[in-house]
């Protein structure tokens, strides 16, 4: 083949069906596999046939083949430079690709260096990323490191730090009681800062911590696949290991399963090997040395294989870069099952948050109180057959609503949650709901997915974060949030102002016909849903519709300013009575079959009518997320 004069590079839209299945048949032939990437640029022929192409997914490259006729013309180079100048107008200036090994010498030519190597995979940079964060860590000597993804961070994860940073003073003193200093034992006043009887967990002391660790340092990883993103795991480590060693910046440069790439391999069985060496020559050759450390502390996995196996191969692999490595013992709870950060997530999976709570130090709390928050939305938007709402089956009453734009709406308002759960005062949390409401908004394209909720959650969040030693009190809570609602408002600028825009429809309604909007049920402490919606919810939660028909009984019991703007205040009226007669027949009958047929009436008359309880879908999440407090 002649080389080629001119050379088209052209982005293929993977979402087109047939485009997508030529993509796949051109790298089948190749000996690859097509993975999940952000876009693929191809050079084509003149019949419209793949002569090389290559992907994108956030920072790295995958995908590239040449095909067999055109590996004399000199695709490689404009492709992968291509590919380079997109990753850097998306902010990418470090760009990465995981290959063969065989290909090391093609990426060099290209301006690649390598990073990390292992007998089925390379990975290759072009820029200067992991220079410049082994310079960061050069400034942070550490003779012992931890790298964790802690999500979330418990007392697991604090127990080996403890160890860890024991195991490191040259005292020598070991993890037993007969080592430790005088006078320190396993009764309650000797424990560290957070942990005692009511954690349920039972310790081993490491005595008394120095005011500075620089002997221990704490990776976390930042790679976000996580359930907790990376901001909030950094956070919550830095606040769990306060005093007792010192948390760095994590980076790009732990190769995890949810970041490499296996398009190249063969046989998929090799691929969590391949990661593993990986990830940890490329720890052995560049991280350990950065930081001056000669040991890497690790927990013992006695459950999970892929785990286990991890350290088996941290054991062979880092000794010959002079790397030790320890191995301690995972903490135990007293039912003698393993403290793990996933035992805590199918706790709050299941709405417990006092279970989830007693395998977490204090300063991880108001993080699951806002995973809580969070999965109060998810699960009011995920429940179908809701009369005039957006959800799995149905965009209601709403045209400019849909089922995927009301997930981007959470998705926007979660990383605020945690952050009002820690807020220090009034002033702090109004603005913390106005940046939220930004960007609610503009994950929207503009349309109010949920302003009231993040009013009410917002508010609640903060309460409880701030008041974790109450969260099991009713009345108390019921207190604090009435309370600082009234700080809220009273401290308020002289518009008033909570929200980013102007006044709502909700508040409009208010306004007009006097009704009880979602300020004056926080300024009550939302007497209603402690009196009458959270109790009948409790009892019913594990039941066919429990969703449903809490949230028919808030309609029948709620003025929802939202469905007055939307059907106007006589119509609302006689709606409420509609949904208080409807309630009657289901709210404790076991005839499902009716109870769903009924839902379904009221869903078409809603949708025709254009009606939507928008402040009783926020009440609703409301409940689930207090019950989940409380349980």
């Amino acid at each position: 083949m002649e080389p080629f004069e001119r050379i088209d590079i052209q982005e293929l839209p993977l979402s087109v069906p047939s485009i997508r299945r030529k993509v796949e048949d051109f790298l089948m032939r190749n000996a690859l596999r097509l993975e999940e990437v952000d876009l693929y640029l191809a050079v084509l022929d003149d019949e419209g046939e793949i002569l090389a192409g290559g992907g994108l997914r956030r920072d790295i490259i995958k995908c590239i083949a040449v095909s067999e006729q055109a590996r004399s013309a000199g695709l490689s180079v404009p492709l992968v430079s291509r590919l380079i100048s997109v990753a850097a107008e998306r902010g990418h200036t470090n760009v990465k690709v995981f290959t063969k090994p065989g290909n090391r010498s093609v990426f060099e030519s290209l301006g690649f260096r390598l990073l990390a190597e292992a007998p089925k995979a390379i990975l290759m940079e072009n820029g200067r990323g992991l220079e410049d964060y082994c310079r960061y860590l050069r400034s942070h000597r550490a003779d012992g490191v931890i790298v964790m993804n802690a999500n979330p961070f418990t007392l697991g994860h604090r127990f080996l730090v403890e160890q860890a940073d024991f195991s490191t003073r040259p005292s020598g003193l070991g993890r037993n009681d007969k080592d430790l200093p005088s006078g320190l034992g396993r009764n309650d006043r000797d424990l560290p800062s957070g942990l005692g009887r009511n954690d349920n967990v039972s310790v081993i002391s490491s005595g008394a911590r120095r005011a500075e660790s620089r002997n221990l340092a704490v990776i976390p990883v930042k790679e976000d696949a996580s359930r907790f993103q990376y901001g909030e795991r950094l956070e919550m480590i830095r606040r769990g290991c306060d005093g007792l060693a010192e948390v760095l910046e994590g980076s790009d440069y732990q190769i995890s399963s949810a970041t490499f790439p296996t398009y190249f391999l063969k046989d998929l069985s090799e691929a969590s090997e391949t990661q593993m060496r990986l990830d940890l020559d490329l720890f052995g050759r560049h991280i350990a040395p950065a930081l001056g450390a000669t040991v890497r502390f690790v927990g013992s996995e006695p459950a999970d294989p892929m785990t286990a196996r991890y350290n088996a191969l941290m054991k062979e692999i880092l000794p010959s870069y002079g790397v030790r490595v320890v191995e301690i013992k995972r903490l135990k709870s007293s039912n003698g099952r393993f403290v793990t950060a996933s035992r805590v997530r199918e706790r709050l999976d299941k709405g417990h948050f006092s279970s989830a709570k007693a395998l977490t130090p204090a300063s991880t709390c108001p993080y699951l109180v806002a995973d809580l928050a969070e999965r109060a939305l998810r699960m009011e938007l995920d429940a179908p057959l809701k009369p005039g709402l957006v959800g799995p089956d149905s965009n209601g009453a709403h045209g400019d609503m849909n089922y995927a734009l009301m997930g981007r709406s959470i998705a926007a308002i979660r990383p605020y949650f945690s952050r009002m759960a820690l807020a220090g005062s009034a002033d702090e949390l109004r603005q913390l709901g106005i940046d939220a409401e930004k960007a609610m908004l503009k994950a929207t394209g503009g349309v109010n997915g949920h302003r009231g909720a993040i009013f009410a959650l917002g508010l609640a969040v903060h309460v409880f974060g701030r008041r974790m030693e109450f969260v099991d009190n009713k009345r108390v809570m019921q207190k604090y949030l009435a309370q600082t609602t009234r700080v809220l408002l009273d401290n308020s600028p002289a518009d008033n102002k909570l929200h980013s825009t102007a006044l709502s429809h909700g508040e409009t309604a208010v306004q007009k016909y006097g009704v009880k909007g979602a300020r004056a049920m926080a300024l009550d402490g939302y007497k209603d849903l402690f009196a009458f919606w959270l109790p009948y919810f409790h009892g019913i939660r594990k039941q066919p519709f429990a969703l449903q028909r809490t949230l028919v009984c808030l309609i029948a019991s709620l003025d929802d300013t939202c469905l007055i703007h939307r059907v106007g205040y006589e119509r609302s009226r006689l709606l409420r009575g509609e949904a208080s007669e409807i309630f009657d027949e289901i709210a404790h009958g076991t005839d499902y079959e009716k109870t769903e047929s009924l839902l379904k009436g009221l869903c078409a008359r809603y949708a025709a009518e254009g009606a939507s309880p928008g402040g009783a879908a926020d009440m609703l999440a409301l409940t689930v997320f207090i019950d989940s407090l409380l349980s």
